[in-house]
């Protein structure tokens, strides 16, 4: 018996390490096959570092065998985005897309000029406080989006919301009266601003306008979650509420992709855009 134990311990053994081979093996080729995707994707123009890839599905050999993949992400990072004042800085963004079941190159060998016969493209393009800023020329803008009425938080994954369209709260200081925020006067930091100032939160409604991101203030935020309250004159409450709307330039999406929906995305704001199935080619993210 304490020889048979032996042998059942060996044999135990030697399956559980020629599974972990295997799946080492597996897993490699996966790795392998993300970053010649990335690098692929990387030849498009306006993809300025390889971008994070995840392709799904496992075994990964199985399917990189005849080149038929159950999906992929993506995620583009530092991409350079269209109308902003040089005098701000560059404003850039995030370009995602999550493909469905798709097919490829075979074995993985992808390439910028592949055809990815894909089933489904959902794509994003993805700002932060910092660009928005940018944008509306408010310096110190922050992001927040609230959690649902009668739950405290902040509207992350613990409150079972991380996005809205209605009612995102953004804060930030603007000039009294408002101005533009173009003046040359009008210094790029709100704490080195000498004049009148106020800094305050309003919600805002996130919508999509011929393709563009409109961002409209709708009245001053004074609920529950963090917040900044500031008395503002009568006469300059309209003009203050103004300073944090405007309609952006019409942005890039992952492989030209139409905006349709616009939504918050925790402390950013994201465009989104989905269609059915649709041939791409990596260069031409």
């Amino acid at each position: 018996m304490p020889g048979m134990r032996k042998i059942l311990v060996v044999v135990v053994t030697v399956a559980v390490l020629a599974a972990a081979a295997v799946l080492l093996v597996d897993v490699g080729a996966a790795i392998r096959s993300e970053h010649r995707l990335a690098r692929a994707l990387a030849e498009s123009p306006r993809v300025p570092f390889d971008p994070e890839v995840t392709l799904a599905g496992f075994p990964f050999l199985t399917q990189a065998a005849n080149g038929e993949y159950s999906g992929a992400t993506i995620a583009a990072r530092g991409v350079e985005l269209p109308g902003c004042e040089p005098a701000r800085g560059v404003c850039r963004g995030e370009l995602g897309a999550a493909l469905g079941r798709f097919r490829g190159a075979e074995r993985g060998n992808f390439t910028g000029s592949d055809v990815l016969h894909t089933s489904s493209i959902s794509a994003y393009t993805r700002l932060d406080a910092v660009t928005l800023a940018r944008y509306l020329r408010i310096t110190d803008l922050t992001v927040s989006t609230p959690a649902p009425d009668g739950r405290a938080g902040g509207g992350g994954p613990q409150d079972g919301v991380v996005s809205r369209s209605e009612g995102v709260v953004f804060t930030g200081t603007v000039a009294l009266p408002p101005s533009d925020g173009l003046d040359a006067d009008d210094p790029p930091s709100a704490s080195s601003f000498t004049g009148p100032k106020v800094r305050v939160s309003v919600a805002v409604d996130l919508s999509v306008t011929g393709g563009s991101l409109e961002i409209r203030a709708t009245d001053f935020y004074t609920g529950p979650e963090r917040h900044v309250d500031a008395d503002i004159p009568e006469d300059m409450r309209a003009a203050v509420l103004d300073r944090f709307s405007m309609v952006l330039p019409r942005l890039p999406m992952a492989w030209g992709l139409e905006a349709q929906r616009a939504e918050s995305f925790g402390g950013d704001v994201q465009l989104v855009g989905e269609t059915g199935a649709a041939d791409l080619r990596p260069d031409r993210f």
